[in-house]
């Protein structure tokens, strides 16, 4: 089973995401299996003081490298395939290979920045990999949490449904085939005289050509 661990100052970001279609469905099935840590519950002041003001100067606070140190720690599982993840606009680009590599893990552990950014020996020290999910900032490493967990969870057996989807889809290099669907009705008339027609090749249960005409009018996302 996939263990997701996501450190965050902000858990209850997660809850309705984690709550709902298949991503709770997989953790019901044991598929797959997410915790969240508060990065407060780290920390040994009164005031549980997460951030601080950045030597040299700057507008805004920094996240401190000794709570997440703690964090970190505490989570990681010893003796199995683990990768600790920062999400940083200076990572490395998130893509669907990186999903698929990922994926054959047994623990992945998301660290969520947030204000002006992380401590630099976090990213140095203690984070395997540093990942962007595009060239944008955002406010906080929650959303490009949610995004992987998504992205990796699909990729492991049972989650969407038959596990022969997966043989279908995913290429040996590690992308996934998306391509053009159709269904009913097979003739839709938005409009008296307008008529949009599912492609002949669909209906006529010619698998071979079925398989061609996926690969024609599919792409392949890696």
């Amino acid at each position: 089973m996939l263990r997701f661990d996501v450190v965050t100052i902000f858990p209850e970001m997660f809850k309705s995401y984690l709550g709902e279609s298949l991503i709770a469905r997989a953790q019901e099935k044991k598929l797959i299996r997410i915790k969240l840590h508060n990065l407060r519950g780290f920390t040994k002041d009164a005031h549980k003081t997460v951030d601080d003001r950045p030597f040299g100067g700057g507008l805004g606070m920094v996240l401190k490298v000794e709570p997440i140190f703690k964090a970190i720690k505490k989570i990681k599982q010893k003796n199995k395939k683990t990768k600790v993840i920062l999400f940083t606009p200076r990572g490395k680009k998130f893509d669907q290979k990186m999903a698929s590599k990922l994926a054959k893990l047994d623990q992945i552990i998301f660290i969520c920045g947030r204000y002006e950014g992380v401590d630099e020996r976090v990213a140095q020290k203690i984070a395997d990999i540093e990942l962007s999910i595009g060239d944008y900032d955002l406010m906080g490493g929650e959303l490009p949490a949610m995004v992987s967990i998504e992205a990796i969870s699909r990729l492991v057996p049972g989650v969407l449904g038959k596990p022969a989807l997966l043989k279908e889809r995913v290429t040996k290099n590690g992308g996934f085939l998306e391509y053009a669907q159709y269904t009913r009705p097979e003739v839709f008339e938005p409009i008296k005289g307008k008529k949009w027609r599912v492609p002949k090749v669909l209906l006529g249960g010619d698998h071979k050509k079925i398989e061609e005409w996926k690969k024609a009018h599919g792409k392949v996302i890696e």
